[in-house]
């Protein structure tokens, strides 16, 4: 059976290529400020770059005991000893990633429909990402999902569910009472100027959120 999994914060922090920091330094920025739960995303970047920054940041996490999860590569993610992989719908297949992985290594799908959701969790899947919420974010979506589908997929499965896709601080707190148990908020706080300020201040968001 997988591992049991709960966010240690209501942030999902990502750690992505389009920040104008070193992905280091962002995931430092993130658990200085509070940030439990941190993804490493970095796309189109040598092996060995990706393989020396997941490496910092699994001890980074482990220094402040937050959860460390690869993007894509699960063969990183076992390299460097983090707690799980989250793996997109054209990725390695999520059965595939449990042979190689095992029960105890974290496995994260992203999904946009519910009956997505309902397959990664009938898989084994140990939590879901779903979106896009909203349009716009760091992939410029077009056309967002919005609240109501969050809610049939919230209904449908008992998966952690993280909502991604276009989500600011000032709209973070009606997705989590829609029914995501975290956020992931990329350009809102990459492209502030003070991320550290902008990261706490998404943290208190969340906790005042329902």
């Amino acid at each position: 059976m997988p591992s049991e999994v709960k966010f240690l914060s209501r942030f999902y922090g990502i750690v992505d290529s389009s920040a104008p920091i070193p992905p280091v330094e962002l995931a430092r920025l993130m658990l200085d400020s509070g940030v439990r739960t941190i993804q490493l995303r970095l796309k189109h970047v040598p092996t060995q770059d990706f393989i020396e920054a997941a490496s910092q940041i699994t001890e980074l996490c482990k220094a402040a005991g937050a959860m460390f999860i690869v993007n894509d590569r699960i063969d990183i993610a076992l390299l460097v000893g983090a707690n799980g992989t989250h793996l997109g719908q054209d990725d390695l297949p999520l059965e595939a990633g449990r042979q190689v992985a095992g029960p105890a290594h974290l496995i994260g799908i992203s999904t946009h429909s519910v009956a997505q959701a309902v397959a990664a969790e009938a898989h084994g899947a140990n939590y879901i990402g779903f979106g896009p919420i909203f349009t716009g974010g760091t992939k410029n979506t077009r056309v967002g999902q919005g609240l109501a589908p969050l809610g049939e997929v919230r209904a449908a499965v008992k998966l952690p569910i993280v909502a991604i896709g276009g989500i600011t601080e000032a709209t973070a707190g009606a997705v989590i009472e829609a029914g995501a148990d975290s956020v992931a908020i990329i350009s809102d706080l990459v492209n502030s100027p003070a991320i550290g300020v902008r990261c706490r201040s998404i943290l208190k968001a969340l906790d005042d959120a329902g």
